[in-house]
């Protein structure tokens, strides 16, 4: 892993993997893009009431009438559990990081999917990371970010973006803590 190890080239827009064996997934980010792509194409044909979900990674446009935003539940860390909680979305994409779907326990120790940077490791917190954004690119993005930079550092980065509001659940050693940003609760 390391962007050293992926060379672009702008000018023939074309991108070398400098390693033998090495591959891209893109799966991060791919339904992302997706979405916002798929919402435009809806939009420039002039329908603006609409929701569009890629596994998890959600995108509101205009409520359904009579309604002031979506119904849209938040995962518990349980992924058997229902709901934790609801947002009424409109115009407005949400996205929850974490790993209640994808993890694996090693000597006792769980790993998430979700990778360090500084280590090169899965983050060993059990943890929910619901971000509301413009677009559903950006709302992925802060999540996963706020993953890995954790509740403190994590709220700071979402409380300097614009329209952006996260809630954070973190299970920790065996003790369940929840923090917000301040407009998490306008939804």
């Amino acid at each position: 892993m390391g962007y050293q190890k992926l060379k672009l080239d702008p000018s023939r827009r074309t991108a070398r993997l400098l390693v033998p064996g090495m591959r891209l997934d893109l799966g991060g980010i791919a339904a992302d893009y997706a979405v916002d792509q798929a919402m435009a194409v809806l939009r420039r044909h002039g329908i603006h009431r609409a929701l569009i979900d890629a596994s998890g990674d959600i995108l509101a446009a205009s409520p359904p009438p009579g309604q002031e935003g979506w119904k849209i539940g938040i995962a518990p860390l349980d992924a058997a559990g229902p709901p934790s909680r609801y947002l009424g979305l409109h115009d407005q994409a949400v996205t929850t990081s974490g790993d209640a779907f994808q993890h694996v326990v090693f000597d006792a120790q769980r790993y998430s999917h979700i990778v360090d940077p500084a280590t090169g490791l899965g983050l060993t917190d059990q943890s929910s990371v619901t971000v509301i954004a413009a677009d559903c690119i950006s709302a992925d993005s802060l999540a996963t970010a706020v993953c890995v930079l954790g509740p403190e550092k994590g709220l700071r980065l979402i409380e300097q973006t614009e329209h952006a509001a996260a809630l954070i659940v973190r299970n920790r050693s065996g003790k369940v803590e929840t923090v917000e940003s301040r407009r998490f609760g306008e939804h």
